[in-house]
């Protein structure tokens, strides 16, 4: 029996590169055509096709390589939850040049703190963000989205609503906008019957 050894790189945005990740799969022995990516999902959304095309690939005595642990996880539960899963089915997993040996205790510690580190930097990451949204919000500059229809129009449209003479379909057709718009619109405007 072949031992193969499978890769899975992963980047949370569509702008980011993952050329650094893929060199250094191929420096670590594993072939091109065996690398599996996600691009655009973050380590915590476990349903990533790229990991679970990587995880149906490897076999019994093959490696799965990840160039760093926060690549494959975000959580320790999660780590966990795939390191064991690896384990039950005899597949190694390497992180970067280090095999995890889950019967080693120095190991199992080792995995363990590096599985916190990426939870904590992703924990970071989310409180930076909000940070700056709230920043943002203070400063006008993060809004949400406008609506469709200024306040004058939202009342002109309830006050033809309101005339009987026109239907959802006749006001969707005046204002350009959709009828769940204008069901929207009327309802929030004091839930006039529809």
């Amino acid at each position: 029996m072949t031992k193969t050894r499978i890769g899975y790189a992963r980047c949370s945005t569509d702008r980011q590169d993952l050329a650094a990740q893929q060199a250094a799969l191929i420096q670590l022995g594993v072939s091109p055509e065996r690398i599996y990516i996600d691009r655009g999902l973050t380590g915590s959304n476990r349903l990533r096709p790229g990991l679970e095309q990587a995880l149906a690939a490897v076999r019994c005595g093959d490696t799965l390589v990840v160039p760093k642990l926060d690549r494959l996880a975000r959580s320790v539960p999660d780590a966990r939850h795939i390191a064991d899963s690896l384990l039950a089915r005899g597949v190694k997993l390497a992180l970067g040049t280090s095999v995890y040996d889950p019967t080693d205790p120095m190991g199992k510690m080792f995995f363990n703190i590096l599985a916190t580190f990426a939870e904590f930097e992703g924990d970071l990451i989310r409180l930076r963000t909000k940070e700056g949204m709230a920043i943002a919000r203070a400063k006008g500059k993060l809004r949400g989205k406008q609506p469709k229809l200024s306040d004058k129009q939202q009342k002109e449209l309830c006050r033809m609503h309101g005339t009987g003479q026109y239907s959802i379909s006749d006001l969707a057709e005046l204002f350009s906008v959709s009828r769940p718009t204008v069901y929207r619109m009327l309802a929030r405007e004091g839930g006039q019957s529809i």
